[in-house]
């Protein structure tokens, strides 16, 4: 059985990143969540995360995917907290005993209020913060052809593909 690595829409890899951070180190980061809110400002970062998925799609080809995860929390007593890029750049380095390739795209957990994983679509200087704009993570059957499905809205695990049984 062969494996193929699963490929989403481009979010920002560590390079880019970093390269974010490094230019603009005494800016703060805001995070904005995909429904337009933000991660409230005084965040930590309490975890940085090689994550890899290995698994069999419906149609039985087995895959793999691989990312850098953020952990981001929140402190009810610690309002006075401000991480700004240098310090974020800082902890990435420290990460890098972990962290397989700099390639690898990042994606910021935190629960909001379930605890979700949201790719980082892209960033931007602007004002005094870095800007990191959150998108969502989509579900989808990777053996189209397989199922005989072509959209994402359909399920391939139905009666009727047989690809599931």
């Amino acid at each position: 059985m062969s494996l193929a690595i699963v490929k989403r829409n481009k979010s920002m890899n560590i390079t880019e990143l970093k390269n974010l951070l490094d230019q603009n180190p005494s800016k703060g980061i805001v995070f904005r969540l995909p429904d337009q809110t933000t991660i409230p400002v005084h965040f930590h970062i309490t975890e940085v995360g090689h994550v890899q998925k290995d698994f069999i799609d419906c149609g039985g080809t087995r895959r793999s995917t691989s990312s850098c995860v953020l952990q981001a929390w929140v402190a009810a007593n610690d309002e006075d907290h401000v991480l700004n890029a240098g310090k974020l750049a800082s902890i990435l380095k420290l990460a890098g005993k972990i962290l397989p390739s700099d390639e690898l795209e990042v994606e910021v957990e935190f629960e909001a209020p379930y605890i979700s994983q949201f790719p980082i679509e892209s960033g931007e200087a602007s004002g005094d913060s870095v800007i990191f704009q959150l998108t969502i993570k989509h579900t989808d059957c990777l053996a189209k052809e397989q199922c005989g499905v072509e959209s994402v809205s359909s399920s391939c695990c139905s009666t009727e593909s047989g690809c599931c049984s």
